[in-house]
């Protein structure tokens, strides 16, 4: 029941009720709240903001996101057909990884901040889409 094939199809493990799309999506929002957190900690407490701007915070973060997209996106193209999903998710991804080289020194932490806002916006999209077209 647990092999690899049952995994993918729509009456193994991952069916089509969108659970992995949904968990998808309240990663991204947990990302979005932890930006806005740890901005708000900046302002509030710089002596907390030292642990939330770690580097490893952000390297973990986009690792898992990285492997929850690549999951759920690509079940989904595996589902539906439909690549576009797939597509901006990936652009998504791209900028929150566009925006960790940016680096939070100088005044470069509002533009890292901005980037990895959009890239979670982006990458919610097309986890909604992915959902969409499987229901």
């Amino acid at each position: 029941m647990f092999t690899t094939p049952n995994l993918w199809n729509k009456h193994g493990l991952m069916g089509k009720d969108g659970f992995w799309d949904r968990i998808a999506v309240l990663v991204s929002g947990l990302c979005l709240v932890h930006c806005i957190s740890t901005m708000v900690f900046v302002a509030l407490l710089s002596s907390a903001a030292g642990v939330l701007l770690d580097p490893i915070v952000h390297e973990v973060g986009i690792g898992i996101a990285i492997a929850l997209g690549m999951f759920t996106l690509g079940r989904g193209v595996m589902d539906h057909g439909f690549i576009m999903p797939a597509a901006i998710g990936g652009l998504g991804l791209g900028m929150m990884m566009g925006a960790i080289t940016i680096g939070h020194q100088g005044d470069h932490g509002g533009a890292e901040l901005l980037y990895t806002m959009l890239g979670v916006a982006v990458l919610a999209l097309g986890h909604d889409l992915n959902y969409r077209a499987t229901h």
